[in-house]
């Protein structure tokens, strides 16, 4: 099998200018981009890759959690493809990088090839999965883990987000709900290109991370109500104060991921409040933690103390208190030869790199159950990421694309 030459590379221009453009789309309010899933703005953002794709020669296929694949033919049809992608959804305060590097990596791999002629026995197929943050709708990764058979399709498109809105409905509501049964494409490979999201990359001076592993995860969402009552009328050991309860659990979260030292983090991220006024005890409190570690003994061992510690910060404030699971995946083993083949391309092109395990979660988690996949990073500004001030380097970005272009060359096995 022939490899394509270690001096050939994508054009880190066109690469950064499509970025450039797609960030354009949803903008955020402090110059990041506010582009959530099934909304206008997702909306707008998927014609502008599917243009994109449309003008590379591609074919669009849709299926029906609007997961969008745009394949590039191989010389062999009746082969397996490999697939490269991430998603176009942003947080709300998202960055500009943080998932669409790797869709719009996976398109330029595509320019790169018809640039140079190169022909593929295998497919190749660029892939934008739906609702990878999960910002909208819990959970995240929620078409990628109907695709991989963790969600049914019904309980999906059940969700709803914090207005009460559906998310089978707000699909159809954007025209992107396509007529491809979800889960049907078989895959020879995935690579899935992400800004690393944490600070090790950068900190080490390293171009490359190479994913050996990513860390298992547990949502819970929380539920404290006690009484909404005065704030000044209401005598101290008369309250039954839901939102006393949410501070002393979220200590609580954080001593335990302490506990667990090292390999374990843990946090309150969103939290609702009710009435949520200013001179009324919060009679009840919505939150969510979150909770990972590479480990499965360790992060169930935290779930459990958490839950534990909830309900008995509970009953000594007189709460009642649910706790639901909004979130889940376990720790996860990227397949083994597709990280030495990441690994060895880096090496061969000279870029620095480590083996790293993933911090966040990612498409690339669930679809490793049904396909061998794995993920290449690339260093993020100061580790910041799920932020507007979310910031890479063209340089950074072309190196983690340069890699991911040779490795799909070498696995979807270049002819000629």
């Amino acid at each position: 099998m022939p490899n394509v030459g270690e001096n050939v590379r994508i054009n880190p221009a066109r690469l950064w200018d499509s970025l450039m453009q797609m960030a354009e789309i949803g903008p955020g309010v402090a110059g990041g981009n506010n582009r959530q899933t099934l909304t206008d703005a997702d909306g707008q953002g998927r014609h502008l890759f599917a243009s994109w794709c449309s003008a590379a020669g591609l074919t669009m296929g849709v299926d029906t959690m609007g997961n969008m694949f745009a394949t590039r033919a191989g010389t062999e049809p009746g082969l397996l493809p490999v697939y490269v992608g991430s998603h176009l959804d942003t947080q709300p305060t998202g960055g500009k990088f943080d998932g669409v590097l790797g869709v719009l990596g996976g398109l330029e791999v595509i320019r790169t090839m018809n640039d140079l002629g190169i022909k593929t026995r295998h497919p190749v197929v660029v892939t934008n999965w739906t609702n990878e943050e999960g910002a909208r709708f819990a959970p995240p990764m929620l078409a990628s883990g109907v695709f991989a058979g963790v969600h049914t399709e019904a309980y999906a498109k059940a969700r709803t987000d914090l207005d009460g809105k559906v998310f089978g409905q707000e699909l159809k509501r954007i025209g992107w709900e396509g007529d491809e049964v979800v889960g049907a494409r078989k895959m020879h490979a995935m690579f899935e290109l992400h800004i690393e999201q944490g600070p090790i990359l950068e900190a080490e001076g390293k171009d490359i991370g190479v994913v050996t592993h990513g860390q298992g995860l547990w949502w819970l969402e929380i539920t404290l109500t006690g009484k909404e009552s005065h704030t000044g009328s209401t005598p101290m050991h008369m309250r039954v104060n839901a939102g006393l309860g949410m501070a002393r659990i979220t200590e609580r979260v954080h001593q335990i991921a302490m506990a667990h030292q090292p390999n374990a983090v843990g946090a309150v991220g969103q939290v609702k409040v009710f009435p949520n006024s200013r001179n009324v005890i919060p009679g009840k409190v919505i939150f969510t933690v979150d909770i990972r570690s590479p480990e499965q003994t360790k992060l169930d061992l935290m779930r459990g103390e958490v839950e534990r510690a909830a309900h008995a910060v509970a009953r000594e404030l007189g709460l009642a208190c649910s706790i639901e699971v909004v979130g889940h995946f376990d720790p996860v083993t990227f397949a083994p030869e597709l990280v030495d083949v990441v690994r060895r391309q880096a090496e061969r092109l000279g870029y620095s790199h480590m083996d790293i395990v993933s911090g966040a979660g990612h498409d690339a988690c669930w679809i490793n159950r049904v396909a061998p996949t794995t993920m290449i990073m690339c260093p993020c500004v100061d580790g910041l990421s799920h932020n507007e001030a979310e910031q890479i380097s063209p340089e950074w970005a072309a190196a983690g694309v340069d890699v991911l272009f040779h490795a799909v060359c070498e696995v979807a096995e270049v002819v000629g």
